[in-house]
């Protein structure tokens, strides 16, 4: 499966983003969705991820703030970005993979990632 992020940009603190991902090349609908960030020289860090069935489980430290969705009709997963802050800056990627129980367990297809930077 091929992913595309995009939505990323500049945003004044207290603002809000909606990246999306669109996948193709496969079912989308068999992949549990993943949304992680990541800051140069920091390792990469979970933010969000959606179920097969569209159950949804946030990071805390951007739970309350942050809301995933999908649409299979489009192949399409969103992250909509509400109150963001200076330390929400990072590269946004996403990932396709799979659910066991509460667990996200990524794979190997990654989009290219998407840039978000909050000014304060």
């Amino acid at each position: 499966v091929q992913l595309q992020a995009s939505g990323g940009g500049l945003v004044q603190a207290g603002g809000s983003l909606n990246l999306s991902c669109t996948a193709s090349g496969d079912t989308f609908s068999s992949y549990a969705m993943g949304w992680y960030r990541q800051v140069p020289g920091e390792q990469r860090e979970l933010v969000a991820t959606i179920s097969e069935g569209s159950r949804t489980d946030y990071k805390h430290y951007v739970k309350g703030r942050f809301t995933i969705s999908r649409d299979n009709a489009k192949s399409t997963v969103y992250l909509q970005m509400n109150n963001l802050g200076p330390d929400d800056t990072a590269g946004y990627y996403c990932n396709a993979g799979k659910t066991r129980g509460i667990y996200y367990y990524p794979s190997r297809f990654w989009g290219q990632g998407t840039l978000v930077t909050v000014s304060s």
